[in-house]
This record gives C-alpha cells, sequence and structure tokens, in this order.
C-alpha cells in the first residue's frame, strides 16, 4: 500500500480493540449503515492471529488521509488507556498459553505465610526466580527439557492491597508433589492439570490469570515460549461483507468458515464510534475435531 493512495497505514490504524479508547454511541440501523458507508474507509484489513486449536480475527477499515488524520487528533483518556492496555495483557496471555501449553501441563496458586510475605514485589519476583531455578536444577537431574513457564503474580487488584501470591502455569512433565515440594513460601501450594476445552482452548484460565495484572507490570514468562505470528491480508473481507455483518451478524458464520477451511465459528463480535468511520470486527473459531 503505497503513500500515493494516501492511506493510513497498518503502523497507525486502529484495531478492533483499540476502538474502545472512542465513544460509542447508541444509533439506528439506518445511521449505522450509512456510516459505514463512508467515503474515508478505503478497505477493510483482516488480521488472522492462530494459537493452538484456537483462530482470531480482527478485522478494522483503512482510512483515506484525512480520516486518518482526525483519528490521531484524538486523545483517549488515561482510563480508557489503562483499559486498553489490560486487555492487550488479555490478549497476549490468552495466545500464549494456547500456543504453548496442553492437557500434559499443570497449573497452580503459590502463595505466603506470614513469615515468609515478600516485603515488595521486587522481592516476590526474587522468590518466582529461586523457584524457577530449583525446578530447572530438579529437571535437568532428571534428564527433562527445559522448564516452559508463564505467571502472574498479584499484588495489587483494583488498586489496592492484596496479599502476594503467585499463578503460574508450567511444564507438567515434572510430578505435582515434586513441585509443590520446591516452593519456600510456607503455604501450601495447589496445582492442577491443565484443562484445555476444545471449543475455547485455555481462555477462561487466562482471563482468570490476567485480572492480576491490571495495574502493574507482574507478569512475564520463559524466554523459550513460542509467540503466535499474525498474518495480514487487506482484501479477505470486502467493504460489502463488511456492513452486511455489521447489520446482521447471522451472516458471519458461514462466512468464516468458508475463509477459514478446518475451522468452527465460535463467536462475534461488532463495533462501531461515533468519532472514527468503519465498521470493526471480532471473530473466534476453532479447528474442527
Amino acid at each position: 500500500m503505497s503513500c500515493k493512495k494516501k492511506l493510513y497505514n497498518c503502523d497507525g490504524q486502529l484495531s478492533f480493540f483499540d476502538l474502545d479508547m472512542f465513544k460509542l454511541e447508541h444509533e439506528t440501523q439506518e445511521e449505522t449503515i450509512e456510516k459505514l458507508r463512508h467515503g474515508d474507509v478505503y478497505q477493510y484489513r483482516t488480521k488472522t492471529i492462530k494459537a493452538g486449536n484456537m483462530l482470531e480475527c480482527e478485522i478494522f477499515p483503512i482510512w483515506k488521509l484525512q480520516e486518518a488524520r482526525r483519528a490521531k487528533e484524538k486523545q483517549p483518556s488515561r482510563k480508557a488507556q489503562e483499559n486498553l492496555n489490560h486487555k492487550n495483557t488479555k490478549k497476549k496471555i490468552m495466545r500464549l498459553t494456547n500456543e504453548n501449553f496442553t492437557s500434559s501441563d499443570i497449573w497452580g496458586t503459590f502463595g505466603y505465610d506470614f513469615e515468609n510475605l515478600p516485603e515488595s514485589a521486587r522481592a516476590a519476583r526474587r522468590d518466582l526466580t529461586n523457584f524457577f531455578n530449583r525446578i530447572k536444577r530438579r529437571r535437568k537431574k532428571l534428564g527433562l527439557p527445559t522448564l516452559r513457564y508463564l505467571y502472574v503474580t498479584e499484588w495489587k487488584h483494583d488498586g489496592e492491597d492484596v496479599r502476594c501470591h503467585h499463578h503460574i502455569i508450567m511444564s507438567g512433565d515434572l510430578s505435582r508433589d515434586e513441585v509443590e515440594k520446591l516452593w519456600k513460601g510456607g503455604a501450601y501450594p495447589q496445582t492442577r492439570r491443565l484443562r484445555v476445552k476444545h471449543d475455547s482452548g485455555l481462555k477462561g484460565l487466562a482471563s482468570y490469570l490476567a485480572k492480576g495484572s491490571r495495574f502493574e507490570k507482574m507478569w512475564n514468562h520463559s524466554t523459550n515460549l513460542k509467540y503466535p505470528i499474525p498474518t495480514v491480508a487487506d482484501k479477505k473481507i470486502t467493504p460489502r461483507q463488511a456492513t452486511k455483518i455489521a447489520v446482521n451478524e447471522n451472516t458471519a458464520p458461514a462466512l468464516f468458515e468458508k475463509l477459514y477451511k478446518g475451522y468452527v465459528f465460535k463467536d462475534i463480535e461488532v463495533k462501531h464510534s461515533d468519532y472514527v468511520a468503519g465498521v470493526y470486527i471480532y471473530v473466534q473459531m476453532y479447528k474442527r475435531n
């Protein structure tokens, strides 16, 4: 896509989740259709993310230059930016867990008794580093593969202090009893096998874990996790198809199952704004069994 066409490129474009920073309005169906036909919408971009058994589509308009400049002038509120950051964290956790962990792996909650309660977030991270090092040494002794993990530490929730604890997803080929014995926080940890649902993967667990990362960046993962790589297509969904879906979401399942062979339609969310032109569509699918 060249600058000669005076289009707003991907780097500055608003994706489906970015739209939450802008006010949404209530309007009639006729007003919605008129807005979707806005002359400043050139085409629609489709971003596809495959992670494990799951597939996501984010569909959003590509604007002409005038509309792009207008969008850039809009400054979201601090609260809107915080909400967007949290949603992006939730997406990352969901995609990483779906891509890297299976029902053979485990997750657990690791807390502290009063004698071992860390005095700071830094001390809590140090406890985790030592814990993972003990697991790695044990796995190496047993000849097991390199440890994979993702953790979320709850230190604050909705701005209020909470009793520090860690939620951890990790490789499951070391016994749960051994993993629990290697925790030195005093409180007895609770571990369990992951339950990966065929039609939603680990979305439920990812949503639960993400709540602890809302106000501080208190989550991380091992460097050997694989990141799902999105693919981008600019003519997969036409403006006419996008408008049709916005007016009647029931037309979406047949269209997306035709576009993505081997996947089953799961859910759809459609948004638009009173500030920027076009419709924004988010679709979830799962691999056909």
